[in-house]
C-alpha cells in the first residue's frame, strides 16, 4: 500500500504541479427542444499523455478516499451507479453522471481557491479535492442533496499547489459552480451555462459586461464624416471576440457561442452540436507545451452528457469518432467496479471511399 500511494502521489504531484500552465477545460451546457439537457466540455493537459479511462462504479461498492498522507480518508458506499471519465487513476473522476441523472465535473481553479487545513484527527470526513466527483455522483441525485451534505466534509488537496472547483447539473437544466474559498464552499447558479478557470465565477460574470457589443453577423454600414465604411466580410458584428486560450477570454467566447446556438431538437442533436461548438476551444500543443513534439494536441479529450438520457459520450486527441456509453443497458447491481482506456487504439480511423 505505501508502495501504491507513493507511486500515486507522485502521479498527482506531476499532473498538479504543471496544471497552471497545462489546463485550459472550458465547459458548456445546452437545452434541447425535447427537454433534454447536455452537458459538456473538453480537458486539455500539455506535459505528456493523461491517462484517461472510463469509469463504471456499481451500487453498493465500498469507497475510500485517499489524503496526503495515504488511503486513509472518509468511507462511503455507492449508492447510485456511476459512469464517469478518470484522469491518472479511477478514483478521480473528471467528468460523470449517476443513473439518478446528476452529474458533475471538475475544473482546475488556481489561486483564487483554497480550502481547509488537512487534519490527520478528521481523516474519517476528509475528502480529497479530486475524489469530489466520484463522491457526489455515487451518493447523491440532486443538488441540493449535495449542498446539504458538503458542510459535514472535510475537503483537502492532495497537493497543496492546485485548487479545483465543480460544475454540477441536474436533468431539468439547473446548473451550479462550487468554489471552495478561505475553507468554505460557495455555490452559485450558473444561467450562463459555462464554466473554466480562474479566477471566480462571479468574476466571469461581472466581466460579460465588457463584451455587451457583440452580436452574431454582420454590423451595420458605418459613415464617418465623409468617409463610408462597410464591413470587410461576414461576422463583423462579433469583431473584439476574444480569441487567445486564457480562461476570461474562453468564459467570454463560450458563452457567445452557447448563448446565439440555436435550439435544437433532441438530446443527440444536441450533444452533436456541442462538439461542433468545443471545437472552437481545441488547444493546439505548441500553444501550451512548444517543446512538446509528441501529442497531437493540448486537448486530450472532449466529453458531452445527455443528463436526461443518461448517455455520456466522448471524442479523443486519437480519435474523433464519438463514442457512447448508454446507462440504461448497465445492471448497476452485477456490474464491477473497473476502468478502461478511453482508447482501444491510439489512431485516427479514416474510411476509404471506393469508387
Amino acid at each position: 500500500m505505501i508502495r501504491l500511494f507513493r507511486s500515486l502521489f507522485v502521479g498527482v504531484a506531476t499532473l498538479v504541479g504543471t496544471m497552471h500552465v497545462a489546463m485550459a477545460c472550458t465547459g458548456i451546457s445546452l437545452m434541447a427542444a425535447d427537454g433534454s439537457y447536455v452537458q459538456a466540455r473538453t480537458i486539455e493537459w500539455a506535459y505528456g499523455e493523461l491517462k484517461s479511462d472510463y469509469v463504471i462504479i456499481p451500487r453498493g461498492e465500498k469507497l475510500r478516499s485517499f489524503t496526503p498522507t495515504g488511503q486513509n480518508g472518509m468511507t462511503f458506499t455507492a449508492r447510485h451507479g456511476v459512469v464517469g471519465l478518470a484522469v491518472v487513476e479511477k478514483e478521480f473522476i473528471a467528468e460523470g453522471i449517476n443513473e439518478a441523472g446528476l452529474s458533475a465535473g471538475l475544473f482546475f481553479f488556481p489561486r483564487y481557491g483554497e480550502y481547509a487545513k488537512y487534519s490527520a484527527a478528521d481523516n474519517a470526513t476528509t475528502l480529497a479535492d479530486l475524489q469530489v466527483v466520484q463522491w457526489m455522483l455515487t451518493q447523491f441525485a440532486t443538488i441540493d442533496e449535495v449542498k446539504a451534505a458538503v458542510r459535514d466534509v472535510a475537503i483537502v488537496g492532495l497537493d497543496k499547489s492546485a485548487v479545483v472547483h465543480w460544475r454540477i447539473g441536474e436533468p431539468s437544466g439547473r446548473q451550479v459552480v462550487m468554489e471552495i474559498v478561505d475553507g468554505v464552499a460557495h455555490f452559485y447558479d450558473n444561467v450562463v451555462g459555462v464554466i473554466t478557470n480562474a479566477p471566480g465565477f462571479e468574476w466571469h460574470i461581472a466581466n460579460l459586461a465588457n463584451y455587451v457589443n457583440l452580436r452574431p453577423g454582420s454590423a451595420p454600414n458605418l459613415t464617418l464624416g465623409d468617409i463610408a465604411i462597410e464591413p470587410l466580410g461576414g461576422s463583423s458584428a462579433m469583431l473584439g471576440l476574444p480569441g487567445d486560450f486564457t480562461p476570461p477570454s474562453r468564459f467570454i467566447r463560450a458563452a457567445f457561442f452557447r448563448g446565439t446556438a440555436p435550439q435544437r431538437a433532441t438530446g443527440f442533436d444536441t450533444v452533436v452540436q456541442a462538439f461542433h461548438l468545443l471545437n472552437n476551444f481545441d488547444v493546439p500543443i505548441a500553444m501550451e507545451a512548444p517543446a512538446e513534439q509528441q501529442l497531437l494536441s493540448a486537448t486530450q479529450w472532449t466529453s458531452a452528457i445527455d443528463l436526461k438520457n443518461r448517455r455520456v459520450y466522448y471524442k479523443t486527441m486519437y480519435n474523433n469518432e464519438i463514442r457512447a456509453i448508454d446507462l440504461s443497458k448497465i445492471d448497476f447491481t452485477s456490474v464491477r467496479y473497473a476502468s478502461y482506456p478511453l482508447d482501444d487504439v491510439k489512431q485516427q480511423p479514416v474510411k476509404e471511399i471506393r469508387l
